[in-house]
């Protein structure tokens, strides 16, 4: 695939991801002209009161969200592919992910969700929280550690949280729970509002831009250990830092998306084709294509289905899937 410049990308992709939001915005239950949905994102106090309660309240939230899981997604994945050297490693590897998902199942099943607005999502970034600490203090202890242990180890964590999981759901009291718990499972953004803007924004924004200021860093580590040494670089400092922003990031998306898979394999592999290597350039452009690539799954999933439900998280792997497949099979050809 040709490469092109690294700011014509992130001008179409940043482009695309204006006109992607605001046919999100008005599309829905309730359609409205894209002049009207621009008139009220404009001047909400002169807009029709439906009109401005449909955007501002229902779904503005929801689409702000899933820029800020698409973007997080997307630059947690380039990072560990980076430090783990492994073009498989993905947000969910290290088992953050799985963490976060026990803490909301938790909430869900022994009935704790209804008691807080904020309950599934403080519970599932208690439990990514609990896990990257996990994490961080076997890293910690053990410096000689390799890349493809800490693979290992997050396999593991993963397998753990699954059981747990499973016995949670087994032990559910109430039907609805199990069939709310799955929901979560299956990764969505339904009813997402200004709450759980508030709850992301914060730690993704400086997470995200924190990883983006380690640009010279990933590229070092990614060429391997001995090399980033050579370079200056403090392999172990480095690496447990920056597993312990990206699993923190992680986690905060997570939280209010449940878990969507794909975003943080195929957009940082896709990019590398267009823009190379160099994370100065990959790191900004796959965090734009990420949330633009939330953006259109969650837009098909509320809107292509008609009245069958349909999860953010389903069209994500329905999507991303094949696309990682078609990439590998080139990446193959062209070798």
């Amino acid at each position: 695939m040709p490469r092109i410049r690294p700011w014509i990308a992130a001008a179409i992709a940043g482009l695309l991801l204006l006109a992607a939001a605001l046919v999100s915005l008005a599309l829905g239950i309730v359609r409205l002209p894209l002049t009207e949905t621009v008139a009220a994102l404009v001047s909400p106090a002169d807009a029709p009161q439906r009109t401005a309660a449909v955007i501002w309240s229902i779904r503005l939230p929801r689409v702000i969200v899933a820029m800020l899981v698409g973007a997080a997604l997307a630059s947690v994945g380039t990072v560990m592919q980076a430090v783990l050297r492994n073009p498989l490693a993905e947000p969910g590897i290290t088992g953050v992910s799985a963490g976060a998902a026990v803490g909301a199942v938790a909430s869900i099943t022994l009935g704790f969700a209804g008691s807080a607005r904020w309950g599934i999502p403080v519970a599932a970034f208690i439990g990514a929280a609990v896990v990257t600490l996990l994490l961080q203090f076997v890293l910690q202890t053990r410096r000689d550690l390799g890349s493809a242990t800490v693979i290992l180890i997050g396999v593991s964590l993963s397998a753990l949280a699954g059981a747990l999981i499973n016995v949670l759901i087994a032990n559910a009291t109430d039907d609805a729970l199990v069939r709310s718990a799955m929901f979560w499972l299956a990764g969505d953004l339904e009813l997402r509002d200004w709450h759980h803007v508030a709850l992301a924004l914060a730690p993704i924004l400086v997470g995200v831009s924190w990883l983006f200021g380690r640009h010279r860093q990933l590229d070092a580590l990614a060429l391997g250990d001995q090399i980033a040494t050579t370079s200056g670089v403090h392999v172990h400092r480095e690496r447990f830092a920056l597993l312990l922003v990206a699993s923190l990031v992680t986690g905060a998306a997570v939280a209010v998306s449940g878990i969507i898979s794909f975003v943080g394999l195929v957009v940082p592999h896709a990019m590398r084709l267009l823009v190379g290597a160099s994370h100065a350039r990959l790191l900004p452009l796959s965090a734009l294509v990420g949330a633009l690539f939330m953006v259109l799954v969650d837009t098909v999933a509320r809107t292509a289905f008609g009245p069958v439900v349909v999860q953010t998280g389903v069209v994500a792997a329905l999507v991303g899937a094949p696309v990682f497949l078609a990439l590998l099979l080139r990446k193959r050809a062209a070798a």
